[in-house]
């Protein structure tokens, strides 16, 4: 669990999300107050629930990526699901458990990642000493000055530091590798996915994993070799230990769309069962016991963060007992012209930023002028304005269309500069923008 303070937390998302004080204040406080919660008294501590949060803003404007860059600050298991996906218990399509079946997957592989990387160095060594199993097998004991067994070992320190040097990368030896299991759809239904996943584990451990013989290159073969070793020096007992702890104590649940289940039940339709999923939420936003193919995951101390544009619904249309387990309410501001221009200049992956990278690779300097960037901020607003709001995601399709036809031609015009003026972006969007139809399917 990281200990930064809520200012360092708000500092580390302003290098990424541009503006939403209010959002970044209040998911700070959520993560510090998990923190806080470690330091108080064992007995006290499985009393502080989490303060849930719901975001409510347009789509675009930084509610997804907020929750995705806390997540990585915190280095805890996080999903972002839509809860438009789910159905009510009894309905065809998936339940509302296997959200905390699927973050307890990331929480293990996670683990697992660190726990590799920690037996990297043996595992690497064992596996060197296989590949020069295979470089040298065991020849046939001849009569010489030096024993056999000098010899072997002559050769095979030689081998040894000729495969440090890299100067046997280009030679191609056999190995043994895993086979695939083939993937059969034994049943049908995204609520079968968890029970296909099970049978699927019981069939693999009740037959031998079979293995085939490959032909790669010594690199290749050294890699795969390492990763054969560290999965058999991981402890997957102590991984589901620390994963599920983890998961418990610090996982993230983002819930999109929560809106769209927002509505109150007509009696007739498709939208039927959107009560009945905040019913089958609730126990788990509550706290409750799921059952995992890893063992029992508690749900007490998960933080959930739900977001929607409650456009048609708004948040007290959600069932009261939902509306409880969601105490803190944040509304996050609409994207400015002044908002877009920083989100084109400022963050550690501005727009400009990528493009500029991704050109350069084919050495073509862009260069972008400050009017070209007040042009296509303009534009997003006054596009979002007359047509859907799409927020800060308007930049892309506008960003792509501007930079088109130098994508297009950049293998063949190398070495160039380009500048991107005001008047070019004009040029390039001048009969979109005259024509609001053209412009409501392009932009």
């Amino acid at each position: 669990m990281t200990n930064f303070t809520p200012r360092e937390i708000v500092a580390e998302l302003d290098k990424y999300i541009i503006g939403q004080g209010k959002a970044k204040k209040a998911v700070a406080i959520a993560l510090r107050n998990r923190w806080r919660r470690q330091q108080i008294p064992k007995e006290l501590r499985d009393e502080v629930a989490p303060k849930n949060i719901i975001m409510i803003g347009p789509t675009g404007v930084g509610k997804t990526e907020i929750a995705r860059r806390l997540a990585r600050l915190a280095q805890a298991p996080f999903m972002k699901v839509e809860a438009s996906k789910f159905t009510e218990a009894g309905y065809v399509g998936r339940d509302v458990e296997s959200i905390i079946r699927e973050l307890t997957d990331i929480g293990i592989g996670m683990v697992k990642k660190e726990e590799s990387e920690k037996v990297k160095d043996k595992a690497r060594e064992i596996a060197e000493e296989r590949l020069l199993d295979i470089l040298l097998p065991p020849g046939p004991i001849t009569t010489t000055e030096l024993s056999h067994e000098e010899s072997q070992k002559t050769t095979r320190d030689k081998l040894r530091l000729l495969l440090k040097e890299g100067k046997l990368d280009e030679r191609f030896v056999e190995i043994e590798v895993k086979e695939a299991s083939p993937v059969v759809g034994v049943l049908s239904g995204a609520a079968m996915e968890d029970i296909e996943s099970n049978l699927k584990d019981v069939f693999s451990n009740m037959f031998p994993q079979r293995t085939k013989k490959k032909m790669v290159k010594v690199p290749d073969a050294m890699d795969l070799l390492s990763k054969e070793e560290a999965g058999r020096l991981v402890d997957m007992e102590q991984v589901t230990k620390i994963a599920i702890d983890r998961v418990e104590q610090s996982g993230i649940v983002f819930l999109d769309e929560i809106d769209k289940i927002a509505g109150r039940e007509k009696g007739t339709g498709p939208d039927v069962s959107r009560e009945g999923v905040q019913r089958d939420l609730l126990p788990i936003v509550e706290g409750s016991a799921v059952n995992t193919k890893y063992g029992m995951v508690k749900t007490d101390h998960i933080l959930f963060i739900a977001a929607g544009a409650f456009h048609v619904s708004k948040p007290s249309d959600l069932i009261p007992e939902l509306q409880g387990r969601f105490p803190i309410r944040v509304e996050l501001d609409s994207l400015t012209k002044e908002d877009f221009i920083r989100i084109l200049m400022e963050p550690r992956n501005a727009l400009i930023r990528q493009y500029v990278a991704l050109l350069e690779t084919e050495e073509i300097v862009l260069d972008f002028r400050d009017e070209a960037i007040t042009e296509i901020a303009g534009i997003a607003t006054v596009v979002n304005e007359r047509t859907e709001n799409i927020g800060a995601r308007r930049l892309y399709t506008i960003m792509e269309k501007i930079l088109e036809e130098i994508s297009f031609e950049a293998p063949d015009i190398k070495g160039q500069t380009i500048p991107i003026t005001g008047q070019y972006v004009k040029e390039k969007l001048a009969d979109i923008i005259k024509n609001e139809d053209l412009s409501r399917y392009i932009l």
